[in-house]
């Protein structure tokens, strides 16, 4: 099991009594998911007010609509969440699945300097592993490790595009990291996100591959960013390094996207500034007895959460069902983990843990994408199960 366990002292954010946290729940009784909350160590079906979490984001107010939701209690949250660790899960219990499900599941990329440097030696290592060491010192020697503090779309970017091109440096990456439009794209579908304690996927073809610890904005079709939560953008460096054109392959394969606990919504106690300000540390254990401390901060993050949320959504491009937003990450780890220079993988066994005090923490256990449970519920099956409740 690689030491996967979930409890409420490690899973809830550390101010979570007064915390407006959402969820859902799949519920074998009845065949399908609902919408939950969590009071005071219990938790409460409340799809009878939101059939969907999609239907509770669009609410004028979704942490007071929340809050004001009566629900039927499915126990203490202890035992669902025990019952989340999927290795050891008993199917004919309430579970925890991702906390989204009709949204749209978007990702910024290259939103920090270090990750950006890291996305340029991917690409001019043509996705081998053995070459990044020295390309890296190259591109750190030419470009300095202070682009954190160059603002994207800025006269100064400019000016540092024209002298990377004119020494032959420029990349893709550092285009969208420097320059006036952000990287976003597709990292999954909806409904096929996996939330804490399930198994998470990394293809097997890849011998290069890393976590990805990262805030994931809430926002509503109208555009309002209405929460946050936490995410692991899975990625594949040795195949996104072969090419930027195999993003889909890297990003976007079964269970390769993680996504939970909860969704905290915005309130009086927690807003975007809170997000602004967020630090998320990432641990991975894995089974070799390898260990790996990591960490992203916000604050250092070259694009506002506000402005990649605006440049996903608007005038250019409507969600009807709403949308959720990777805002990237700063970790980029370099770790050697079997041999000098090899850097980090992920063996197959590790246990992800990503956390923030605000948010809480979301555990994973990787798999190969063909190992973990395949994907069978989608949009068309949950449509037809709500109908079948008297929910639609």
């Amino acid at each position: 099991m690689g030491g996967l366990t979930l409890s409420t002292a490690t899973t809830l954010p550390t101010d979570f009594a007064r915390a407006a946290l959402a969820g859902r729940v799949f519920r074998p009784d009845v065949a399908g998911p609902s919408v939950v909350t969590v009071r005071d160590g219990e938790v409460f079906d409340i799809s009878r007010a939101f059939a969907t979490m999609r239907d509770l984001c669009e609410t004028s107010a979704p942490a007071a609509a929340l809050r004001d939701a009566k629900g039927e209690s499915l126990g203490p949250l202890e035992a669902i969440l025990a019952n989340s660790v999927e290795a050891t899960r008993d199917s004919t219990r309430p579970y925890l699945l991702a906390p989204i499900d009709l949204q749209a599941v978007k990702a910024a990329g290259v939103t920090f300097a270090v990750s950006m440097l890291e996305r340029v030696i991917e690409e001019r290592a043509r996705g081998n592993a053995d070459a990044a060491a020295a390309i890296r010192e190259e591109i750190n020697r030419l470009v300095g490790d202070d682009l954190a503090r160059l603002r994207p779309g800025s006269p100064a970017a400019m000016r540092l595009k024209e002298v990377l091109v004119a020494q032959g440096a420029w990349s893709q990456y550092l285009e969208v990291g420097i320059g006036p439009d952000a990287e976003i794209f597709t990292k999954a579908q909806p409904m096929s996100s996996v939330g804490t304690g399930a198994d998470a996927g990394i293809h097997a073809i890849s011998t290069w591959n890393n976590p990805e610890p990262e805030v994931v904005l809430v926002v509503a079709s109208d555009g309002r960013i209405v929460g946050a939560t936490l995410g692991n953008d899975v990625n594949l460096r040795d195949v996104e390094g072969r090419s930027a054109l195999l993003l889909g392959k890297a990003k976007d394969n079964n269970a390769s996207c993680a996504v939970g606990p909860f969704l905290r919504f915005f309130d009086d106690g927690f807003s975007l500034d809170d997000v602004r300000r967020m630090h998320v540390t990432l641990t991975v254990e894995g089974e070799d007895g390898f260990r790996m401390e990591g960490f992203s901060t916000i604050e250092k993050i070259s694009r506002d959460p506000a402005d990649l949320a605006a440049q996903m959504i608007g005038r250019h491009h409507q969600y009807p069902d709403g949308a959720v937003l990777f805002l990237g990450t700063l970790f980029a780890p370099v770790e050697d983990r079997d041999a000098p220079g090899k850097g980090f993988t992920h063996k197959v066994g590790d246990v992800v843990t990503i956390a923030a005090p605000q948010l809480g923490s979301l555990v994973n256990r990787m798999r190969h994408s063909q190992d973990c449970a395949p994907w069978t519920f989608g949009t068309g099956q949950l449509m037809r199960n709500l109908a079948k409740r008297g929910l639609l």
